[in-house]
């Protein structure tokens, strides 16, 4: 594995790799909290499924834990060898002219997700690991005394879109996770060989994807706050 990450080839090929697994998530994520809009009831009961499973507790999330560490690890290791090669300057040519605004401020919108996701953790995933592994409650009951009260992940929901900086803030990391993925889309699907008669296939799919997953995380954020 290491000799693999030694070279430039090897390291795109990781990278890629590494985003289509994380863009495979992104959208079974967005597919549960969509719920949350049509079917409280259904985005509770899927929610508490993926946070008591144990193949998706134990396996599952530590896979992902590791693969978004090592994707914006390696980013940031692509970057700088890509800024590193440009100080030699062989050509005086403006990247400008010849990249897209995404292509050249992948570490910017990528440093910006990074923070997203941070934010994310510690509005959700912390608090749910201290719920369940540090208190004990696996019940994922509102008042785990009272088997009525219910399940609390729609209210829990509900309570972060409440403020509207949180919300601002979610809004512009989705904006900037777009715009990320405008871009890392095709180049992830150009470093594992996906050049072929399905290329322009694909890049119509990644548009899609790009626009309209992150398009509906923002919608999911604004509905909450704006109907609660």
């Amino acid at each position: 594995m290491s000799g693999i990450l030694n070279s430039s080839i090897g390291r795109k090929f990781a990278m890629a790799l590494s985003a289509l697994f994380l863009m495979v998530f992104l959208l079974q994520h967005f597919a549960i909290n969509i719920l949350s809009v049509f079917s409280p009831d259904t985005f509770n009961d899927v929610s508490h499924f993926m946070g008591t499973f144990w193949v998706i507790q134990y396996l599952l999330q530590p896979v992902l834990i590791f693969g978004v560490l090592f994707h914006f690890v390696m980013g940031f290791i692509l970057e700088y060898k890509n800024w590193s090669a440009r100080k030699i300057g062989y050509a005086k040519t403006s990247r400008a002219a010849t990249s897209t605004w995404m292509s050249r401020n992948m570490l910017l919108t990528g440093a910006v997700v990074l923070a997203f996701m941070v934010l994310h953790f510690i509005d959700f995933w912390i608090p749910e690991i201290n719920t369940k592994y540090i208190v004990g409650d696996m019940s994922g009951l509102i008042d785990p005394a009272n088997a009525e009260s219910g399940l609390r992940y729609y209210e829990e929901l509900v309570h972060k879109f409440h403020h509207p900086l949180r919300v601002g803030a979610y809004v512009i990391s989705f904006v900037l996770l777009s715009l990320h993925l405008l871009h890392g889309f095709n180049s992830a699907f150009q470093s594992v060989g996906a050049n072929n008669k399905y290329t322009k296939g694909l890049k119509g799919f990644s548009k899609v994807y790009a626009i309209g997953v992150p398009l509906g995380f923002v919608f999911i954020a604004l509905f909450h706050h704006f109907t609660h």
